[in-house]
């Protein structure tokens, strides 16, 4: 997109879950396309943007990327704060990083937004021989709890896109389903300094619930 383009919205996406399960590997397959075998751990937050066109809309992600470790939880929790949807992330070859899902859901819905979308990603589907977790596992969580799921993995690109398709159309038709006023004075970004140009979007209202038959389950 060039330069001076019209933005539309802008939706900020957190990725969440803990260290070493690809959420670094996952933005920037998403944002820049790459994967990388030599990535370190996030220290603190980093985020990505990627535009895309949804619906004739300019719609500007931001992917804020948290890190894993316990230590920096009290840091990051603040940027919660503004966001529109989220990437759980645990990887499949480690069954400690499902089953601590529940916390990192637990502490999303304490800090963000009531009515955010939420996306359950079981990353290294190319590590299948490896597999700890299984898919009926992870489906039955993510429709427990009405969660989007889908498995996903960034050194292949499998379902990376998807995933991020998914949850930003979501936040996009909720948005427009309400026909919320945008307020630009607001920016609920999280990025201190001046708002970008832009719709800043923050969903009111009764909690949105994502229907059973919505929730995606993973590619063949």
């Amino acid at each position: 997109m060039a330069a001076g383009d019209k933005i539309d919205y802008v939706f900020k996406v957190v990725l969440i879950g803990d260290s070493a399960v690809g959420k670094s590997q996952i933005l920037a397959r998403f944002a820049r396309n790459e994967f990388s075998l030599d990535s370190k751990a996030t220290i603190g937050v980093e985020f990505q943007t990627r535009t895309l066109v949804i619906e004739h809309k300019s719609v500007k992600a931001q992917i804020w990327d948290t890190a894993g470790q316990e230590r920096y939880r009290a840091v990051t929790s603040a940027y919660y704060r503004g966001a529109v949807g989220a990437l759980l992330v645990y990887d499949i070859t480690k069954r400690q990083t499902f089953d601590h899902i529940s916390r990192w859901l637990d502490e999303l819905r304490g800090h963000a937004d009531k009515n955010i979308v939420i996306m359950l990603i079981g990353n290294k589907t190319d590590l299948e021989d490896q597999r700890a977790v299984s898919t009926e596992d992870a489906k039955e969580f993510a429709e427990k709890e009405n969660l989007f799921f889908l498995e996903t993995s960034a050194l292949q690109a499998t379902n990376v896109e998807a995933a991020f398709q998914t949850v930003l159309t979501e936040i996009f038709n909720i948005v427009n389903k309400k026909n919320l006023p945008a307020d630009p004075q607001k920016n609920t970004n999280g990025l201190p300094g001046p708002a970008l140009s832009g719709k800043k979007i923050v969903v009111p209202g009764p909690a949105q619930e994502i229907p059973k038959n919505k929730i995606c389950c993973q590619a063949s």
